[in-house]
C-alpha cells in the first residue's frame, strides 16, 4: 500500500493532503497510505484522430474533413491541475480549430495547400493546450470528400484537358510527318543548281541587253545614212 511504481514514461503526480508536494520521476516511490495519493500522467506522444467534420469553405463549397493530431504532456503538475480531462479537452478544441481554419480557404488552397493549413491549426491549438502542460506536435488533415457534383465536374474537366492534350500531340505527329527532310548532298547540289541558274540568267540578260545596243546602233547609222542620201 506504500509501495509506488513510476515507469519510464510516466511521471508521478505526489499529493499529501490534497497538495501537491513533488513530481516523481521513473523508479520506486514511498508514500503515506492516510494522506498521500499518487496520479501517475503519460509523457507519450498520443494519436487522436479528429471525426470528420462538415466545413464550408471561403468559396461556398462543403467539404467533410478528417485529420488526426499528436499531442504529448510537457508538465505533468499543469495537465493534472490545470484540465480535468486532456484527451477530451483536446479533442474538442482541435475539431473547432479545423473548422474556423479550414472556412478560412478556398477549395484549391484546401486540397494544395496542406501543409499550410496544418501548421496553422498546430499553432493555433498550442497557444491554448501549453497553459495545460500539453504540446500538440502535429497536426495532418488526412481525409478531404467532396460532394458527388464536385467529384464529376473535376473529372469532365479533367478529361477534356486530357482530349486537348492528345488533339495537340496528334497535330504535331502530322505536322512532324509532312515535313520533307533533304539529306546534306541534295541540299548542296540543289544550292549549287541554284547558282548556275542564276549565273546563266544574268548571261543571258547581258546578252538581251548588248543585243539591244546593237539593234539601236545599227538603227541609228542606217536613219544618218538615209538622211545623207536624201539631201541634194
Amino acid at each position: 500500500m506504500a509501495i509506488r511504481i513510476v515507469t519510464q514514461y510516466e511521471r508521478g503526480v505526489h499529493f499529501r493532503l490534497g497538495r501537491i508536494i513533488a513530481v516523481r520521476n521513473p523508479g520506486l516511490t514511498l508514500i503515506f497510505p492516510a494522506v498521500d495519493r499518487m496520479t501517475k500522467v503519460s509523457m507519450r506522444i498520443v494519436t487522436m484522430p479528429i471525426q470528420s467534420q462538415g466545413i464550408i469553405t471561403r468559396d461556398n463549397v462543403s467539404v467533410d474533413i478528417a485529420a488526426v493530431a499528436y499531442f504529448r504532456v510537457i508538465d505533468a503538475e499543469k495537465s493534472v491541475v490545470t484540465i480535468e480531462s486532456v484527451n477530451s479537452a483536446i479533442d474538442q478544441i482541435a475539431q473547432t480549430t479545423l473548422r474556423n481554419v479550414v472556412g478560412q480557404h478556398s477549395l484549391d488552397e484546401v486540397l494544395s495547400e496542406t501543409a499550410v493549413i496544418n501548421t496553422s491549426i498546430r499553432q493555433i491549438l498550442d497557444t491554448t493546450t501549453l497553459d495545460w502542460g500539453v504540446e500538440v506536435t502535429l497536426v495532418e488533415l488526412k481525409d478531404i470528400q467532396l460532394p458527388e457534383s464536385m467529384k464529376r465536374a473535376m473529372a469532365r474537366e479533367a478529361e477534356a484537358e486530357r482530349e486537348k492534350r492528345a488533339k495537340i500531340i496528334a497535330e504535331l505527329g502530322v505536322e512532324k510527318n509532312t515535313t520533307v527532310v533533304f539529306p546534306a548532298p541534295l541540299m548542296s547540289a540543289i544550292g549549287e543548281l541554284g547558282s548556275f541558274l542564276h549565273r546563266e540568267n544574268a548571261s543571258a540578260e547581258d546578252l538581251s541587253s548588248h543585243g539591244a545596243k546593237e539593234n539601236a546602233m545599227k538603227e541609228t547609222t542606217f536613219n544618218a545614212s538615209a538622211l545623207s542620201a536624201s539631201r541634194p
